[in-house]
């Protein structure tokens, strides 16, 4: 936000300028216009005019904003092939997909977060088009920076500490320059991580004969515990994990003894180049859970899944926090009909996105929701900084597409 801010600052310091008191006036008469329900004709003749559909109001209000507080389909159609901003936050941080999510309009809804999946798909193909610098999507996975929540280079330099918070819930904590820390993993996702091993294993075709598992990121080891812990272990647990602490971690746990699993110490960027993972062959359960790493590497991750999975029973999931707390956190909004829009929009422009992406990866996906919101905040998340702030987790199961 403080890049908005700044840009906000610019334009007030140049008040006198006669282009930005037009632009201010254009802006101001379209969203009013807007909001007073004027014709169509009317905000075509502005936006034709030059209206800027960036503007926001003092209230942070959009032109986007002000359809969807009117429920206009026709007028939230045109802004956006206009080029309206989708994810423009407004002073309560609220996107105008919030706002239409939160007066149950799911026509407006949903050309606002196909907007966002259309610009995110733009995006991420610019990307893979360009050695530069890569274009920046919206989403990092658990942060927006450069510091060890968003830099994999920092993180991996960084210090990581495994212990109990005062409710018992193990946690792993990532201890930033500033003294403060962060969950990387906690207690509280057990029920994501059973229900995922049970989605991926309880009725595979193989699973009595011992299952080729290969899990990349070990965290608290929630979920490599569940894995170990099937009715019949795995034939073969592959574990990837390049944070030193974490490995000395595994150590003192047993890990590095544990019969049938090997642990691969690095990047799994790493292990796929060097050919360390062909050795195993094949597999039949995968699984990825990194930290501070760019949704890029995750679309990166689904390309090598038809080379890594074994055949069409072979199963993929991920930790689905996509967008679960954004770079622009949203407010709750709270209407009598409808709760709990915090981060939906992105949460659902990122879900939607990633299956796109496994699709063109030849994987099919589908999704089950878990509720996690039988914890209060206080006891998920203690001092530290939230990665999940949503009461329904969606679960993903991808497999290969049949030929």
């Amino acid at each position: 936000m403080e890049e908005f801010e700044d840009d906000f600052e610019m334009i007030s310091d140049d008040v006198d300028d006669p282009e930005i008191i037009m632009l201010t006036e254009l802006g101001s008469t379209l969203i009013n216009a807007i909001l007073e329900k004027e014709p169509i004709s009317n905000v075509r003749d502005l936006i034709d005019a030059g209206a800027p559909l960036w503007y926001q109001n003092e209230e942070g209000t959009s032109v986007l904003h002000a359809a969807a507080y009117v429920e206009n389909e026709q007028l939230v159609k045109l802004l956006i092939e206009e080029g309206a901003i989708w994810n423009a936050v407004d002073h309560l941080q609220n996107t105008a997909g919030d706002i239409a999510l939160s007066l149950n309009d799911a026509a407006c809804y949903t050309l606002i977060r196909d907007a966002g999946i259309r610009s995110e798909m733009l995006l991420t193909l610019l990307s893979s088009q360009t050695s530069l610098n890569p274009t920046p999507s919206s989403l990092v996975l658990q942060g927006t920076d450069n510091s060890a929540v968003a830099s994999t280079d920092a993180f991996l330099s960084s210090h990581l500490r495994y212990t109990r918070d005062v409710h018992g819930q193990d946690i792993c904590l990532l201890e930033l320059d500033d003294g403060q820390e962060v969950g990387v993993m906690m207690g509280w996702e057990r029920d994501i991580m059973q229900k995922t091993v049970e989605k991926l294993c309880i009725d595979h075709a193989r699973r009595d004969k011992g299952l080729k598992v290969l899990n990349v990121g070990f965290g608290l080891g929630i979920i490599d515990d569940f894995f170990q812990n099937l009715s019949t272990p795995p034939a073969l647990h592959v574990i990837v994990e390049p944070h030193h602490d974490v490995l000395a971690h595994m150590k003192e746990q047993g890990w590095y003894d544990k019969k049938g699993v090997s642990i691969l110490e690095g990047k799994w960027q790493d292990c796929i180049a060097s050919e360390a993972l062909q050795g195993f062959g094949k597999f039949d359960v995968i699984y990825t859970d990194t930290f501070s790493e760019n949704y890029s590497e995750l679309h990166t991750f689904f390309k090598h899944l038809r080379e890594l999975l074994a055949g069409p029973e072979s199963r993929f999931s991920f930790f689905n926090g996509l967008g679960a707390t954004s770079a622009f956190v949203f407010k709750l909004y709270i209407t009598p009909n409808l709760t709990h829009l915090q981060d939906v929009l992105f949460y659902d422009v990122y879900t939607h996105l990633s299956e796109l992406h496994l699709a063109e990866a030849g994987l099919d996906v589908a999704w089950s929701d878990v509720d996690v919101s039988s914890q209060k905040d206080e006891e998920r998340w203690g001092e530290t900084r939230k990665y999940f702030s949503l009461p329904i987790y969606r679960l993903p199961i991808a497999w290969s597409k049949a030929n």
